[in-house]
C-alpha cells in the first residue's frame, strides 16, 4: 500500500511540473519587435503589452498624452488597427 501511494505521489508531482507556455514563438512577431513597430505608429510611453491570439495589443500615451491602443499583426508586423 505504500509503495502505491508513494508512486501515485511521484506521477502527480510530475504532471504539475509542466512549463507554461505563452505562445509559440516559431514565426510570430517577438514582443520587443511588436513595440517597435507601436513606437513607429507614434506611441511614446507603453503602460501594457498583451499578446491575444495572432495580434499584440499594446497600450501607451502618444506624443500629447493621449490614451493609444495600437494592434500589431503577430505573422506580418502590419498594423491592425490604431485606437486614440
Amino acid at each position: 500500500m505504500r509503495k502505491y501511494i508513494l508512486a501515485l505521489a511521484a506521477a502527480i508531482s510530475l504532471g504539475a511540473a509542466a512549463p507554461a507556455v505563452a505562445y509559440d514563438s516559431g514565426s510570430l512577431l517577438s514582443m520587443h519587435d511588436a513595440l517597435d513597430v507601436a513606437l513607429n505608429a507614434g506611441l511614446i510611453s507603453v503602460s501594457d503589452a498583451e499578446f491575444a491570439g495572432y495580434e499584440w495589443q499594446i497600450d501607451g500615451r502618444d506624443a500629447a498624452g493621449r490614451y493609444m491602443e495600437v494592434d500589431v499583426d503577430a505573422t506580418t508586423g502590419a498594423v491592425l488597427n490604431i485606437n486614440r
